[in-house]
């Protein structure tokens, strides 16, 4: 059953920020992860949820986007994430 991994961001230091993005699509490869959204322009249709940065990966299940949440490959990068940005994740199954 594949699983996403929804992420809103709010960076206070792009250029490390850069960094981050840089080095996160390799990090994803070997799990079977990919990008089905990075950043895109957002529109709130309810609410006042008015996010600054949305991000959406889809993984083969949710072992496969534990894994790569706690690989050698995205701690380095989820270090440089935390320093450079203020992030709320979450890992949700899909419908299989």
């Amino acid at each position: 059953m594949p699983a996403y991994v929804i992420v809103e961001v709010s960076i206070h230091d792009p250029e490390r920020y850069d960094a981050y993005k840089a080095l996160t699509p390799s990090s994803l490869e070997p799990f079977g992860g990919r990008f089905v959204v990075r950043g895109g322009a957002s529109e709130p249709l309810e609410g006042d949820w008015k996010p600054e940065r949305i991000i959406l990966l889809e993984f083969p299940s949710s072992d496969q986007a534990r894994a790569w949440w706690h690989s050698e490959a995205y701690t380095a990068a989820r270090k440089i994430r935390q320093e450079a940005a203020h992030t709320k994740m979450l890992l949700v199954e899909g419908i299989g």
